[in-house]
């Protein structure tokens, strides 16, 4: 067990209620060569920043986080977002930064960039999304959290918005990182307890534009953070489990303005056509490893569609995208597309949406899956 597990959390509290003398600590947080694990580290700052425009252009070693080479390593962290810090509490923050090369270009795994471009250009059409994130609570051993350690809960059916001690695994968890997001300014939607046993959902949203991205990754670094002081680990496998057990995804439902006026229904079949003729496309997009991870969870088993085939349907949990009920009964509102994975880029996902069904862009791709 890591020994960090083992410090006593509480010891750090009389430390933190310390006067700072108006001193502000400002956490730079980014997405490192992996396009999927986040970095962090601290700057002072003399007075509190009440801006995004307050806060200076920071570096970091890129060569430790697989975004530069060791002979040419600064990379730079250009502030994008601010957040409050519920862990070290007013007036110090969280910034989310993007990632810029030695050039001051964006690196390979700053995707934020290209989809604040594409969400500019499409900002008349207001496009809303609202993520349902995924994911699963693991002992610092790998396994799940709250399995017996040499088997297996019971099987899948009683865990699902369960309550009660026996079905449900790690609820102190996600309340922590509920408060957490809504002192930091993250608009939380909702959580419950997911299908398979020590798998949770958190909803953010909905979010206009280029906050959809800025949200989940922050709203997932703060489950990280509380997952520290809690000694669990919080995995974004879309398959954590081999064997009948359901995966995790990242279901991201989406509207335009006239979608969600009176008589938008045409506009979301419309939608759903565009999407349908570009499938391979979508599902490269949908996980850092073009699809390759989404393979392992998109089986048209658990709640799935197949990889392979674009399927849409009102109510139909395993169709690629799914119309909601309501939304077929009133003509209007939003469509969920099931497809991306638990540990896709938020920024790619919304980026590629916006880009087949507003922007109009056609053609798809060849998938290489290795299958």
């Amino acid at each position: 067990m890591p020994s960090s597990a083992l410090l006593d959390k509480a010891a750090k509290s009389k430390y933190m209620d310390l006067e700072t003398f108006g001193i502000t600590q400002a956490m730079y947080i980014w997405i490192d060569g992996s396009g999927e694990s986040l970095r962090c580290k601290t700057r002072s700052l003399e007075k509190e920043p009440k801006d995004i425009s307050d806060l200076p252009v920071w570096n970091f070693d890129g060569s430790s986080t697989g975004q530069a080479e060791g002979s040419n390593s600064d990379c730079f962290l250009k502030p994008c977002a601010m957040f409050n810090d519920p862990f070290r509490g007013a007036p110090n923050k969280l910034v989310l930064c993007e990632v810029l090369s030695y050039k001051m270009e964006p690196v390979a795994t700053n995707k934020r960039q290209t989809c604040q471009e594409v969400m500019a250009r499409v900002k008349d059409d207001h496009p809303w999304f609202g993520i349902e994130q995924e994911y699963t609570l693991l002992d610092v051993d790998g396994h799940p959290f709250g399995w017996p350690k040499q088997g297996f809960p019971g099987p899948q059916g009683p865990y699902y918005c369960a309550v009660g001690t026996g079905n449900v695994y790690g609820r102190e968890v996600v309340e922590a990182h509920y408060r957490a997001c809504i002192y930091a300014g993250i608009t939380i939607s909702g959580t419950n307890a997911e299908v398979m046993p020590a798998q949770w959902e958190f909803q953010v949203g909905p979010c206009e534009g280029i906050k959809m991205g800025d949200h989940l990754w922050m709203a997932r670094f703060l489950l990280h953070r509380v997952c520290e002081d809690f000694g669990v680990v919080a995995s974004f496998d879309p398959k954590p489990m081999n064997g009948d057990w359901n995966g995790a995804g990242c279901h991201c439902n989406y509207s335009t303005e006239k979608m969600r006026l009176p008589g938008g229904f045409d506009e979301i079949n419309n939608a759903v056509e565009k999407l349908s003729k570009r499938h391979n496309y979508h599902i490269q997009a949908y996980d850092p490893q073009g699809g390759k991870d989404n393979m392992r969870r998109l089986t048209g088993l658990h709640e799935t569609s197949s990889i392979f085939d674009f399927s849409s349907g009102v109510a139909n949990r395993q169709a690629s995208i799914r119309i909601p009920r309501h939304v077929g009964e009133e003509k209007c509102g939003y469509l969920e597309d099931r497809r991306p994975s638990s540990n896709c880029d938020p920024y790619t996902v919304t980026e590629v949406i916006a880009r087949t069904t507003i922007l109009n862009e056609e053609g798809d791709v060849v998938l290489k899956l290795n299958c």
